[in-house]
């Protein structure tokens, strides 16, 4: 089921979508005189005229910089609206993996909360994040861990607690073949200023 976000998400998206389509018919088909609510520049303007006249157009047409400007625009909303309509439509729907000794499901997003929790909790550690991807089919799951570090703790320092970790929520998943993947950042040091 999708969450409520999600959901909400689309439902903006959809009415979006609607009334932006009704407002263009309403203004391509319509003979209302919705220019006499135009800002004051250009109130001077006739019922049946543009709101940029031809030679204007024409005169920006003509410089050089129109044509790759408009196109460069075009191509990057265009690419942006694509990328953005592809991750809307696509599934955020967590799994829920099956436990075979309990006939249980288990949450990934429950899963990915207590092992923030419990990386949070280690020394050293400023921030982190965890993505966990399950595939039921094949007994697989795995984790990616983004670790910032705090600017006085080095990598060595936390990863053998990650390894415990790593080796006691195995031992938890079994049958499943669990695989972690960390990744460390740090914190840098503010540099101070001379005046």
């Amino acid at each position: 089921m999708p969450s409520s976000r999600t959901v909400l998400n689309r439902v903006t998206l959809g009415l979006c979508g609607l009334a932006a389509t009704a407002a263009g018919a309403w203004l391509a088909l319509g003979r209302t005189a919705w220019r006499t609510a135009v800002p004051e520049g250009w109130s001077a303007l006739l019922p049946h005229t543009p709101l940029v006249s031809s030679a204007r157009l024409a005169s920006m047409r003509g410089q050089g910089w129109w044509t790759p400007t408009v196109m460069a625009t075009a191509v990057v909303s265009a690419l942006l609206l694509a990328v953005w309509g592809a991750r809307q439509l696509r599934g955020q729907r967590r799994r829920r993996m099956p436990l075979p000794p309990s006939q249980g499901l288990l949450r990934t997003r429950a899963m990915e909360d207590a092992l923030t929790g419990l990386v949070m909790d280690l020394d050293g550690v400023a921030q982190c994040g965890i993505r966990v991807r399950g595939r039921p089919r094949t007994g697989r799951l795995e984790a990616v861990l983004r670790v910032r570090l705090r600017p006085d703790s080095a990598p060595s320092a936390v990863l053998p607690s990650l390894v415990t970790i790593a080796s006691d929520t195995a031992e938890a998943l079994a049958p499943y073949h669990f695989r972690l993947r960390v990744r460390f950042t740090a914190r840098r040091h503010r540099r101070p200023h001379v005046h």
